[in-house]
Parts: C-alpha cells; sequence; structure tokens
C-alpha cells in the first residue's frame, strides 16, 4: 500500500515548516503568492488528500452523525436515511448508523457506544422496547446534541420530527366510515409506542364522530412481527364481532393480516377491507394492496432531522430552543 502523503512530506521536500504549508494550502493571506503557488503544485503532484480527521479534531468535532433506528430493512426508515444522507453530505458529515432491532438493550448500548466516542449529534428512533428513556437523558446531559424522529418517547425535552400520526388514522378511519363499513377493527402496535397511542386516538374520535360503537373486541395490539400479527388477526376473525374493515400499524402489518384472511377463503378488500400507515412503494406491485395508506413522508423527516441537528451543531439553533416539527400526513388512495 502507498504511503500517505502528509504536510510533513510537502514541507520536507520544500523545506519549509508543515505550519507554512497547512497555512499555503488554506490560501492564508500572510503566506507570499510564490510560496502558496509551489505547495499546491507539489501537493497536487503528490496527490495529496487533506485530513478530514485532523481538521475537525482541531474544531474539536469528529465530523461524524450517529443515526439509530429500528430496522434498516424496513422501506421507511431507508428513506429517512435517504433524508439524512442527503444534507449531510452537503455539509460534509459522516454518517454511522446503527440498528436497534427494536432491542431496548442494544439501543442502550450503541447510544453509550456513541457518546463515549464523542459524535457530533445523534438522531435516534426508539426500539419498540424502549420505556425507560434514562440513556437518552445521559446522552443530553453530556450535551451532545440530539434529534429524535418517528418514534419518540414521552416526557423527554429534546428536538423532535414527526408525522402527524393521530390525524393520519383519524382520516383513515373517516374515509372507510364514509364508504360504508361499520365494523371497523384497529390492528395498533405496541403499548410502548407513541405513534401506537396515536392512532388510538384518531380511530377512537373518528368512530365517535361517525356515531359507530367503539368495541374492546376490535382492537387489538401486535407486536409488529408476524406470529403475533397473526394471533391477533386470528382472534378479530374467529370473533362474533368479526370486522369488515381494518386500519393496521402500517403496510407490513396489512400485509401479514391480508395472508390470514386469505386462509379463511375470504377476498381482501371485497369481504373485508384494509387501509393502513407507510404508502410502501411496493404496494404498486401487489395485486390486492390495502385500500388506501397514509403517507407518512420519511425522506421529509429524515431530512428536517438532519437539519435540525446540524443547525444546533454549528450554533445556528440554541439548544435550549427545542424544535418540534409535525408533518401532515396524506392519505393515498390506491382502491375504491
Amino acid at each position: 500500500m502507498k504511503d500517505v502523503v502528509t504536510i510533513k512530506e510537502i514541507a520536507r521536500q520544500l523545506n519549509v515548516s508543515p505550519s507554512t504549508v497547512s497555512r499555503a494550502l488554506q490560501n492564508h493571506p500572510r503566506i507570499s503568492a510564490y510560496t502558496r503557488d509551489a505547495v499546491h503544485a507539489l501537493a497536487d503532484q503528490l496527490k495529496y488528500l487533506p485530513s478530514t480527521t485532523a481538521r475537525n479534531l482541531q474544531r474539536g468535532r469528529t465530523g461524524v452523525i450517529g443515526m439509530v433506528l429500528p430496522e434498516i430493512r424496513e422501506n421507511f426508515f431507508s428513506e429517512v436515511i435517504n433524508g439524512v444522507e442527503e444534507l449531510a453530505f452537503e455539509h460534509h458529515m459522516t454518517v454511522a448508523l446503527y440498528q436497534s432491532h427494536d432491542r431496548f438493550d442494544r439501543e442502550k448500548q450503541i447510544l453509550t457506544v456513541l457518546a463515549s466516542n464523542r459524535v457530533d449529534g445523534v438522531l435516534l428512533s426508539v426500539a419498540k422496547e424502549t420505556q425507560q428513556i434514562h440513556h437518552i437523558q445521559e446522552v443530553l446531559d453530556r450535551q451532545i446534541p440530539l434529534v429524535l424522529f418517528d418514534r419518540i418517547p414521552p416526557h423527554i425535552a429534546a428536538h423532535q420530527v414527526e408525522c402527524n400520526m393521530e390525524k393520519g388514522a383519524y382520516e383513515a378511519t373517516k374515509w372507510l366510515a364514509r364508504r360504508g363499513h361499520r365494523r371497523i377493527a384497529l390492528l395498533n402496535g405496541p403499548h410502548a409506542l407513541i405513534a401506537s397511542e396515536e392512532r388510538y386516538r384518531g380511530y377512537i374520535t373518528a368512530l365517535v364522530e361517525e356515531g359507530l360503537p367503539v368495541e374492546n373486541a376490535l382492537i387489538k395490539r401486535s407486536d409488529l412481527t408476524t406470529p403475533e400479527t397473526a394471533l391477533k388477526m386470528n382472534q378479530l376473525l374467529s370473533s362474533t364481532t368479526r370486522p369488515d374493515a381494518v386500519l393496521t400499524f402500517n403496510d407490513y402489518v396489512a400485509l401479514d393480516a391480508m395472508q390470514v384472511c386469505r386462509n379463511y377463503g375470504l377476498v381482501v378488500n371485497r369481504d373485508i377491507a384494509f387501509v393502513s400507515f407507510a404508502n410502501l412503494p411496493l404496494n404498486t406491485y401487489l395485486e390486492h394492496p390495502p385500500l388506501a395508506s397514509v403517507e407518512q413522508h420519511p425522506y421529509q423527516i429524515g431530512f428536517m432531522a438532519a437539519e435540525i441537528l446540524l443547525n444546533v451543531i454549528n450554533g445556528k439553533i440554541a439548544p435550549t430552543d427545542l424544535q418540534k416539527v409535525i408533518l401532515e400526513p396524506e392519505l393515498v388512495i390506491r382502491g375504491q
């Protein structure tokens, strides 16, 4: 492997000090044009690349943003990453990506690692197991800028970016009711997620406004795994209060629940309708996708979260000036 060219090597060949080379490379006005041109010429000849790490350390930074999310394989979070990387790249920042795999212990360990390595900031969407926030507060107490996105725990003073899930659930339930559905079930996520409670509130409000009964037998919670979703969908279908429509936590839950319906010999969206969240691109290719899906704007969530974080890092937003961005959902209708 070829040796890395350093400022010291350029200085040695030109018989000047390393500090002179460093200033010349930055076009410092105190360096003569002759020396500056000579330094740049030799640097080009030797294919010198400045050390971003060294430069960041001089400024007391690492140039790294830590990003922690549940699962990269979910299209929603992949789109969030796209938004973050777009802005981070423009600002010459590196994104260190970590997955919690929806485990609290793993999330806690990751945040400890990021804090000990003094990343410039952290973007976090919490695991579904997370019910405590002390590990997040420890990052804030170290005065490391942090922005929460999408899955946001309660009772914590931090910058936040999310989509209005309560409004999304409200509009989705109203849409089903206006299509004539009278027994609308909610196949929701776990209690630990605020997003689950937001969906629940929107769903209940819409039922009450439409004059539909609120039945506990039609409300189920899943841990978002395929086996658990199948179990809860089986419970809905085997009960005496079988639903004629289901609002699910997201498209993945909808797809798992739909398969259970097929096992019962039901025709999806004829015998039982589905509406969900996430608006996955793959819905376009399905013969029977959910009739509608709530678009949560993941790219914009990622971009805005990164924008807030970079503004805090660069001193454009005071640490105490907490930002809360709530994006408006959009009900994307795919079937009639």
